[in-house]
């Protein structure tokens, strides 16, 4: 099926070659929806949101391509038409969010450890880079690639080595049907429960804890979601889609606060962590979510220490210095390959500098 849609990409090659000439520094902006998300934005305002709309989808082929303008709403309300999602459930954080800024972002939502990061579903992807120029990686079907993805890597950089103009993805079935169980228990209890759950073939697609009960969510055909939940007990959740939709949003109660908000990305298996503040557990133990007080930069490497300690990162993910160090810092070898990278795809430095860190 064919969408037609405005091609304005020409436009933009023009406007990213002439700042490069200049020197001049570019600000990608989409919706606006993930301002708050990384670092402060420099350089002179380009808008992408106008190029947007449906390149091609094969919902037999379970493929799609859009522009990275297109809105995320809409996107999802024509692949539900065919019975079909996102599988890795990114949040929007506003209505007019788009698939370029999700991408760029690389953020995904609380079905990531079950069915996979969005990274994981980007079949290729149509860029311009700090030259000016169109590049085309990947393709549309899952065996596309040879030698280095380099689809996949503009996945979470923030648009800093270059301009997303439309990307490929592999969707997914909706489950026949879903359901959410409530269980009483400790930061303890629910960090084993869901680490063991996660090694057995129950259809599980979503495990959080807010503090006094744990949420298990079951996705699958009818027969096998009645199966798992008269296996494991507890209380069905009346409005599970609600729950988990504010779980995705950070619409939850727990992250209705002005208060600074770190992300620790980490082992799963991690026992609890002791740290001050409040603490709201996702991903079946993977994303530990911390309130805190106005941060110091002592508590920041705590903080930092304690997430590398089991496996992992932290990352001021809203609120707090947003000039600072955001992201965990990476060893010198790591930041030195970043590096020559953004030179690669950048070389003039012109896409969003600064705003994954400091140094490009």
């Amino acid at each position: 099926m064919e969408i037609a849609a405005n091609d304005i990409s020409q436009t933009l090659c023009q406007s990213v070659a002439e700042a490069a000439g200049l020197g001049r520094p570019l600000q990608l902006c989409g919706s606006g929806s993930k301002g708050f998300f990384g670092r402060r934005a420099t350089g002179t305002p380009l808008e992408l949101t106008a190029h947007r709309g449906v390149i091609n989808y094969e919902p037999r082929e379970l493929v799609i391509t859009v522009r990275a303008g297109t809105r995320l709403a809409e996107l999802e309300a024509l692949l539900a038409a065919e019975g079909q999602m996102l599988a890795f459930e990114p949040p929007h954080f506003g209505p007019s969010a788009t698939l370029g800024g999700s991408a760029a972002c690389g953020l995904s939502g609380p079905r990531r450890p079950y069915a996979g990061a969005l990274r994981d579903f980007v079949l290729g992807v149509t860029l311009i880079n700090g030259r000016g120029e169109r590049l085309r990686f990947g393709g549309e079907v899952m065996k596309n690639v040879a030698g280095y993805d380099l689809s996949r890597l503009m996945v979470g950089a923030m648009g800093s080595l270059g301009l997303l103009l439309d990307v490929s993805l592999k969707v997914l079935p909706l489950p026949e049907t879903e359901r959410t169980l409530v269980q009483a228990c400790t930061e303890a209890q629910a960090i084993e429960r869901m680490n063991r759950l996660a090694g057995t073939p129950l259809p599980l697609s979503g495990a959080v804890y807010d503090g006094l009960q744990l949420y298990l969510r079951l996705s699958g055909s009818a027969p096998g979601v009645r199966a798992a939940q008269t296996q494991l007990g507890g209380e069905v959740l009346a409005d599970g889609a609600g729950f988990w939709r504010r779980v995705r949003e950070l619409e939850h109660p727990f992250f209705d606060n002005d208060r600074p908000l770190w992300r620790l990305s980490i082992a799963p298996g991690a026992p609890p962590l002791g740290l001050p503040g409040k603490q709201f557990i996702d991903w079946g133990g993977a994303q530990r979510w911390l309130l805190v007080e106005q941060p110091t930069e002592q508590l920041a490497e705590r903080l930092r220490e304690v997430a590398v300690q089991h496996g992992g990162h932290a990352q001021l993910f809203r609120g707090g210095d947003r000039n600072g160090a955001v992201n965990h810092p990476l060893p010198g070898p790591l930041m030195q390959l970043h590096q020559q990278l953004k030179l690669a795809f950048d070389p003039q430095g012109i896409f969003n500098p600064g705003r994954l860190y400091p140094e490009f």
